[in-house]
């Protein structure tokens, strides 16, 4: 008979295994010595022993499903009770013991990690919809849809809830993105019904233009072609297209209607001195408005010039070429301050200024952080690459503020 520790071998050449609950038998032996039995189911432990140690690996060091590894060592647990092999099996049980603790603990923990990503997600989500909703009453409406847009596409990059939540807030979030579509559509109907109203306003005045340019009733009719003026003014502005071309007859209506009274009154020269003189004092005083300090004050006194102007009638030919190129001459100061204004105050480039510079501010916090840990760490080479990139943002950063600046200038 030969044994050692683990097990023995009778004299028949059965096999037996010593546990905490006594021998049992694990098999026979008749082809060689009992030591060659021995080595042979010890074998076997030391297979069923690796096995064991694979799945320690596959739990502890890879992502391994819960689900999976339970059966897994409920699997090994059976080899384990039933083995046909020698060797210290209750420490095997007592393996399989800790690893099924470690697997319920990780799948705890894989539980909560679930849990508190959800609750993430599930705030996340709830943001985007809080913002929607906000924005849904906004009346900026290039800015607004543009943003909508964006929060769109930082939805799609968030995991889905459990459907019942995930379909709750896509419907807060969808119907407050239809209330602003509803909103702007609205607003540029009744904005495209504005400008038809003035277009056919407009359509009207040009008609009674058109039909008083051959009046010779000069007086009444002048007086009649500034009514017209004034009730163009008040009428709004048509569609771009519509409001050139009608603006252009009605214009050519007055120019023909005047030129008719002026060649009638050539002989009153003196009349004609007189409204030189007074377009002398005008231009001298729309001249005056440069340089333009208050633009909404400089353009209310060239309308009032302007319509003085357009009241006191023609001048000499050879003198309207120099008057009408003084008031021109404010006229096109004024034009591109406004226009100098607009740039300025561009509420899309200015939202997309201050958008650049919040990100731009952002990644320079981040960086300055990671810059402030790597030096805690003494990381010297890490510190080195985040100064440099530190440097780049910072630099862009200095150029985005710099060109916030001009549109609060």
């Amino acid at each position: 008979m030969s044994s050692d520790p683990w097990g023995r071998v009778d004299e028949q050449g059965t096999v037996y295994v010593r546990t905490a609950e006594g021998e049992r038998v694990v098999g026979s032996w008749q082809a060689g010595s009992p030591e060659e039995a021995l080595a042979y189911f010890e074998r076997k432990y030391q297979g069923l022993s690796a096995e064991i140690g694979l799945l320690e690996h596959r739990v502890r060091k890879t992502d391994l499903a819960a689900k999976d590894a339970q059966t897994a060592l409920d699997h090994l647990r059976a080899q384990v009770v039933e083995a046909h092999a020698v060797g210290d099996l209750d420490a095997l049980a007592k393996r399989l013991d800790t690893l099924a603790g470690e697997i319920e603990s990780r799948q705890v923990e894989r539980k909560a990690a679930r849990a508190k990503a959800a609750d993430e997600t599930r705030a996340a989500k709830e943001a985007l919809v809080a913002e929607a909703e906000q924005l849904a009453e906004s009346t900026q409406w290039r800015e607004a849809g543009d943003r909508l847009r964006a929060l769109v596409d930082t939805w799609k990059g968030l995991p889905r809830l459990d459907r019942k939540s995930d379909d709750e807030l896509w419907h807060r979030f969808s119907h407050a993105r239809s209330v602003f579509s509803k909103h702007r559509k609205a607003h540029f109907a009744q904005l495209d019904a504005e400008r038809e109203q003035a277009r056919a306003v407009k359509e009207r005045l040009v008609t009674e233009a058109e039909a008083l340019s051959s009046s010779t009733e000069w007086g009444d009719t002048a007086a009649r072609y500034r009514d017209l003026m004034a009730q163009w003014k008040a009428a709004g502005r048509a569609q771009r297209d519509a409001e050139d071309e009608l603006w252009a007859r009605f214009r050519g209506a007055q120019d023909v209607f005047f030129q008719a009274r002026s060649a009638v009154f050539t002989e009153r020269d003196a009349e004609q001195t007189e409204n030189q003189k007074l377009k002398e004092a005008l231009a001298t005083e729309a001249e005056a408005i440069l340089p333009i300090t208050d633009l909404k004050a400089a353009k209310a006194a060239l309308r009032d010039v302007s319509e003085r102007w357009e009241a006191i009638g023609h001048v000499p030919r050879d003198a309207k070429p120099r008057l009408d190129g003084r008031l021109n001459s404010v006229e096109r100061a004024i034009r591109e301050a406004e226009e100098a204004e607009w740039q300025r105050s561009n509420p899309e480039a200015k939202a997309r200024a201050t958008g650049m510079t919040s990100l731009l501010q952002a990644a320079v916090d981040k960086l300055q952080a990671e810059l402030n840990k790597a030096r805690a760490a003494g990381n010297a080479s890490k510190v080195a690459k985040l100064e440099s990139e530190l440097a780049g943002r910072q630099a862009l950063l200095d150029q985005a503020l710099k060109s916030l600046q001009e549109f609060s200038g």
